[in-house]
């Protein structure tokens, strides 16, 4: 397996960061403070960092402001959020679902679904590509 890793960017000029190796090691509190640490986050109401990345599997840090929202949207893959600070709601159609510190939800691809940020909060969303039998 060939080592992948991110680029320096204006954005994250401190340069490289592992996103794919036979082991990938992610300090969790490390990235939480870059991602608080960066304009984006002074400017938008979230902001989010790529953790891992392979043709499998990805997993982004997400942090969120207090009463931000992440609109409705869909994706094509089987997710996971899993809440690592705060409380969240996680809402769907369907149902709405309160998550806090530890707490996660699974969905089915294809759902729309909405993320709202009850108090500044930090998850993780991991999305698994689906595999062709």
């Amino acid at each position: 397996m060939k080592k992948k890793t991110s680029d320096s960017t204006p954005m994250r000029p401190e340069g490289e960061r592992v996103l794919n190796a036979p082991l990938v090691q992610i300090d969790l509190n490390k990235y939480m403070e870059q991602i608080k640490s960066e304009t984006t986050w002074e400017n938008s109401s979230y902001n989010s960092m790529t953790l891992f990345k392979s043709e499998a599997m990805t997993i982004v840090l997400i942090g969120m402001h207090a009463k931000a929202i992440l609109k409705k949207h869909t994706t094509n893959a089987v997710i996971s959020v899993q809440t690592v600070t705060g409380q969240l709601n996680f809402i769907t159609e369907e149902q709405s679902v309160e998550l806090s510190k530890g707490e996660m939800v699974t969905l089915q691809p294809m759902i729309p679904h909405s993320v709202e940020a009850q108090e500044e909060s930090f998850f993780l969303l991991t999305l698994s590509a689906l595999r062709k039998i």
